[in-house]
């Protein structure tokens, strides 16, 4: 193939996969500690499998948050994701909640006291990525996967295409030419679904969901839509397949198409640089792309539990840069503080603003009023840019 032409493909799956449910809970289970005190320590880890809820971990926050709350919320989330089927029904579900206190060992190296600053909640990696290949910033072929499935649910949601049911899945192959996305070379839905309804139908349905996403012309051929292909979708959901928090890193990042440093984001709260690193270096690359310093950007953080400074910050543009990458890593530092204080205080993390982001991606989202999404804001751009 001519340099710069190759295909690539992302998935994507929606709040009813069994593993958005289990996020979609811990992240509920976070925003009411956070609402309660927005100090609090969560690492709340959930499983759920037919008619049953598990809550496990560890956290530290008031009193008011107890079990019985938490499994109110653990009720509404399912409940307002849409499931109420006899396998798996928010009103029959048995919850159990498991949570106990954090170590003393973590809260010592986290905690600031005397000249000591707030450390990061662990060691580890975090990466960030913005490219110019949609409005959003965002890879083209995660973006329309998320979209899909977003604009089914919301059909889902508003009754419009009865007899569908919560989980869902898809899957875009895009074309490239030139390192530029041009077309779609295949599209895969598979969608949950009552039993009156025929794969045909489905078909049907699903179709005006994918035209409307993709740009004009970019629809694949015919012969590679595909739609349940296994020609069934009945048991879905926790009923069908357990769910875990934490196993759709890759959908909730960038699909594939950069790197990830390998932890999951829901049910922690700031401190955990799992998850606030992460939303920083997208918020950094994001904004450096917002600025037309370069095509493609990736950035790494790095840091040890404890420790409050990052141990390190890398920048590739990804040979699209127009700025002298050394000196752009040095400005990001003197822009934003990335301890672990700097980035929750910066973004404004210690909000209730997580139960969103548990489903159709973590980036690449309209930031909120209220301070949800705060990463994807590209208020830094026009300093960055002044810089150069």
């Amino acid at each position: 193939m001519p340099k710069g032409s190759f295909v690539f493909t992302s998935a994507s799956v929606s709040e009813g996969h069994p593993d958005k449910v289990s996020d979609r809970i811990s992240d509920s289970v976070l925003d009411a500690f956070l609402f309660a005190d927005p100090y609090s320590r969560v690492a709340c880890e959930t499983l759920c499998t037919t008619n049953k809820v598990v809550l496990a971990g560890e956290v530290r926050g008031p009193q008011s948050v107890d079990a019985s709350l938490i499994e109110n919320k653990t009720r509404e989330a399912i409940k307002d994701i849409g499931y109420t089927q006899d396998g798996f029904h928010w009103d029959k579900v048995v919850v159990d909640v498991l949570l106990h206190q954090q170590s003393a060992d973590i809260a010592q190296g986290v905690d600031s006291h005397g000249n000591k600053d707030e450390g990061a909640g662990d060691q580890g990696l975090m990466f960030g990525y913005a490219c110019k290949e949609t409005e959003a910033l965002m890879p083209a072929p995660i973006h329309f996967s998320h979209e899909i499935l977003r604009s089914l649910a919301a059909a889902r949601h508003a009754g419009d295409i009865p007899g569908i049911e919560p989980d869902s899945k898809s899957q875009v192959t895009l074309r490239y030419e030139n390192y530029k996305p041009v077309c779609a070379t295949s599209i895969v839905v598979s969608t949950q679904h009552e039993e009156k309804l025929r794969q045909s139908d489905i078909r049907e349905i699903v179709r005006p969901h994918v035209e409307k996403v993709l740009p004009d012309g970019w629809m694949c051929p015919e012969e590679e839509f595909y739609v349940n292909p296994t020609g069934r979708f009945v048991v879905g959901g926790p009923d069908g397949d357990c769910g875990l928090t934490g196993r759709k890193i890759i959908v909730d990042t960038y699909g594939g198409a950069a790197a990830h440093g390998g932890g999951a984001f829901s049910g922690k709260d700031p401190t955990k640089v799992d998850r606030s690193a992460a939303y920083a270096a997208r918020y950094l690359a994001k904004n450096i792309v917002a600025a037309d310093l370069a095509e493609r950007c990736v950035i790494q953080l790095a840091y040890a539990i404890g420790v409050s400074k990052p141990l390190s910050l890398y920048v590739d543009t990804q040979n699209t840069g127009k700025v002298d990458e050394d000196k752009l890593a040095k400005i990001l530092q003197d822009v934003v503080d990335l301890s672990p204080r700097g980035i929750r205080e910066h973004l404004k993390l210690n909000r209730p603003i997580y139960a969103r982001t548990s489903a159709y991606g973590h980036f690449g989202r309209d930031a909120d009023v209220d301070g949800g999404f705060s990463w994807e804001r590209t208020d830094i751009a026009q300093t960055l840019r002044s810089a150069f």
